[in-house]
């Protein structure tokens, strides 16, 4: 079993920036691909980034390419999500999982093949 708890979320401004921490606890927290996920209400879940075990190599959606940075600590068993020029549509719940299956170049991410997940974490943003 592996625990993820997600903080830093918040309400700002548009154009404006947050950092979300995720801290695990558990299995070896190097062992797992981490991702960021998020969900509007009345809407799916979205992958929001992906990141590989070493910390190497990164996946984002086209909708947070160049405003987003995913990266890890495995020393402090913690993954990141630095947000940037936050838009309002970026309003959501971010949660973070963990997937046990192998990162490679070109791997398309899905919510149900994460196997463990925050609480989650609110981001609003305002116009």
């Amino acid at each position: 079993q592996v625990q993820l708890g997600e903080s830093g979320g918040g309400l700002v401004q548009a154009g404006g920036s947050l950092r979300l921490s995720c801290a695990a606890s558990g299995r070896t927290f190097s062992n797992y691909v981490m991702g960021w996920f998020r969900q509007a209400p009345g809407k799916e879940r979205e992958f929001v980034a992906a990141i590989n075990r070493s910390g190497g190599a990164t996946s984002y959606a086209d909708s947070v390419k160049g405003r987003f940075t995913i990266s890890r600590d495995n020393a402090k068993n913690t993954v990141y999500l630095e947000m940037n020029s936050l838009k309002p549509e970026d309003t959501a719940v971010y949660y973070c999982a963990g997937d046990s299956r192998p990162y490679y170049s070109g791997r398309r991410f899905y919510a149900s093949e994460f196997d463990y997940w925050g609480q989650g974490t609110q981001v609003t943003v305002s116009s």
